[in-house]
């Protein structure tokens, strides 16, 4: 380390919008946060996930919110904005639907609805916050995709062409609006012990884990860690760019 600098990380803002937050993966994340003195803000849409957010994060009920957003419904983003009273410094965004079937095979009713949920709504949030970030001439987005962006498994198409297009969105805002103050970052975890990644591993995902040159799946706590530094005042520098997490699984055939 060099003489007399500081280890700990800085964050320009405090509050954290948090997309999709009462999957295991964002409340580790707003556990961190409340830890660094911010405050986030996390979505559920069921009450099963406000239950989750509140069972997770008991006895520090004054140091985060929880609103219902339904990423699927575009008339719950103006309410869920509103009880964030339109002040977002940071978005994390983990939110997204799920369609895993064989393109040839598909219900072709779901296909609409799949893409207008997971790209159309994003676009429209994205819109609304980097807004109120432009007001605030600062803000950081980072989007919680997936390798799977890279190298979907059968099944997968729609799953990874709603990824793909979702980071396109996330990329442009960083191209766009750089220079005034607002980036954002793309974080592709590979296989992670937690949500989907864990119920795969459970059905017999030691193959798997045999092509990641680590041998082991990324631990939600490290995604975390990571997710914290990307927020950071350090990192401000990675912009419009896509990082992967994933011990080394893209970088080999």
């Amino acid at each position: 380390m060099i003489a007399g600098a500081a280890s700990t990380q800085s964050f320009t803002g405090r509050r954290a919008l948090l997309i999709g937050g009462s999957c295991r993966l964002a409340l580790c994340l707003a556990d961190r946060m409340i830890a660094a003195s911010l405050f986030p803000i996390l979505t559920y849409r069921s009450e099963a996930g406000a239950t989750r957010i509140a069972d997770f994060l008991k006895g520090q009920e004054n140091r985060y919110l929880a609103v219902y957003f339904n990423l699927s419904r575009a008339d719950s983003l103006a309410a869920m904005l509103a009880q964030a009273e339109n002040d977002v410094d940071y978005l994390v965004d983990f939110a997204h639907g799920e369609l895993e079937s064989f393109i040839a095979s598909v219900d072709e009713g779901r296909i609409d609805d799949y893409f207008l949920e997971n790209v159309a709504c994003r676009a429209k949030l994205l819109k609304r916050v980097s807004r109120i970030m432009l007001r605030k001439k600062s803000g950081r987005l980072v989007y919680v995709s997936s390798t799977a962006a890279l190298r979907p498994n059968p099944g997968q198409g729609f799953y990874a062409a709603a990824k793909l297009a979702s980071e396109a969105l996330y990329r442009n805002i960083g191209i766009e609006l750089g220079a005034r103050g607002v980036t954002a970052v793309t974080l592709r975890p590979g296989y992670v012990n937690t949500g989907r990644g864990e119920s795969f591993l459970r059905d017999g995902g030691e193959e798997a884990l045999r092509k990641v040159p680590i041998r082991r799946a990324v631990k939600a706590e490290e995604a975390a860690e990571t997710i914290m530094f990307l927020l950071s005042d350090g990192a401000r520098a990675f912009n419009a760019v896509d990082i992967c997490l994933d011990g080394g699984l893209t970088a080999g055939k």
